[in-house]
């Protein structure tokens, strides 16, 4: 690695170099940085990963391979430990340039050391042509989250997917295209590097320097009311058909204990894969059973079932009281009055 390996190391926060080696940490170091720095405990195995393979493949094909002495930050402030882990990053990344005596150095095009053709690594020198052939690094080394390797991610064309060698840049993330490229170690600290720095963008865009600074490049904010912004609808044009169904369903799930709709997410996307609606009969016959009974007991307690000719009697002495209608005197109102109508015998 040379001198540059120790270089970023010291002040708050930082270890000294000769203990920045994370192939050798045990599990329960690598948990304890991640819950101090900027670093997650995911990148980190990453990084320990890349370093241990990187070493176990000089020792077998007796390759010169270099060892990115990269130590997390343990600042207490998180924005601080990234900004630290920032810094660290791009001095490991940034090319190697010839010595400040050495005239080739001052020969157009001959600054960097290592920027001669695309199989080096513009920071060592390292053959990364015999890496691949021997076993593809950039295959093994993956991203924390989406679990893509270097190899997909950089190794790739975007459009026609073929093999495409990397190629660095003199300013790490931006600067002039060179001719060479980063070994697998160097290009997972590299592919670190890309997101912390996004991440700082983004946490810089909130603040209010973040927002003065916009408005100077002539961008201004618009605010939109929510009921506007419509969310994408992702329902297949088969299932929009059955949409009032599933209104009706859901509305009835939140009344009904025997209507459930279950739905079950994809653990990668956060995705619904799979709604499943299910009718408990036993639960609809136990509502259905207490419903009756309670519609039984409300009859029997207003009174439908008591004696009809007693209920036209109250009924027009209710109405004489109120001069509606005159009360018959010679109306007699029991039982005896209304009966059944005599059946008409046939002659047999």
């Amino acid at each position: 690695m040379g001198m540059r390996g120790n270089f970023g190391f010291g002040g708050y926060g930082r270890v000294p170099q000769g203990d920045a080696n994370l192939g050798n940490m045990s599990e329960a170091h690598l948990a304890a940085l991640g819950q101090q720095g900027n670093a997650s405990h995911a990148q980190l195995l990453e990084m320990q990963s890349a370093q241990q393979q990187m070493q176990k493949m000089s020792g077998k094909q007796n390759i010169e391979v270099p060892r990115v002495n990269f130590y997390p930050s343990r600042h207490p402030d998180p924005r601080k430990a990234r900004k630290q882990d920032i810094k660290q990053a791009r001095k490991l990344l940034t090319p190697t340039k010839r010595g400040f005596f050495n005239p080739l150095r001052w020969i157009w095009g001959r600054k960097y050391r290592y920027n001669r053709q695309t199989s080096l690594c513009v920071i060592d020198g390292c053959d990364c042509e015999e890496l691949i052939k021997y076993d593809n690094l950039y295959s093994k080394i993956c991203d924390e989250e989406t679990g893509k390797s270097l190899w997909e991610m950089y190794w790739k064309n975007p459009v026609t997917n073929a093999p495409e060698a990397f190629v660095a840049r003199e300013q790490v993330t931006n600067g002039r295209l060179m001719k060479g490229t980063y070994c697998p170690e160097h290009l997972h600290l590299y592919h670190l590097l890309c997101k912390w720095e996004a991440e700082a963008d983004k946490d810089h865009s909130k603040t209010k320097m973040g927002m003065k600074e916009l408005v100077k490049k002539g961008v201004s904010t618009v605010a939109i009311p929510i009921a506007i912004v419509k969310k994408k609808d992702n329902t297949p044009e088969l299932l929009k058909k059955y949409e009032p169904f599933f209104e009706e369903l859901q509305k009835d799930s939140k009344v009904q204990n025997g209507i459930n709709i279950l739905h079950y997410k994809n653990p990668e996307t956060g995705i619904n894969d799979v709604t499943m609606i299910v009718f408990d009969l036993r639960l609809f016959q136990k509502e259905m059973a207490e419903q009756n009974y309670t519609i039984s007991d409300a009859i029997a307690n207003i009174g439908i079932n008591q004696n009809p000719v007693q209920a036209s009697v109250a009924m027009a002495q209710a109405q004489q009281m109120q001069g509606n209608m005159p009360l018959q005197q010679d109306i007699t109102m029991n039982n005896e009055s209304v009966g059944q109508p005599e059946q008409t015998q046939l002659p047999q």
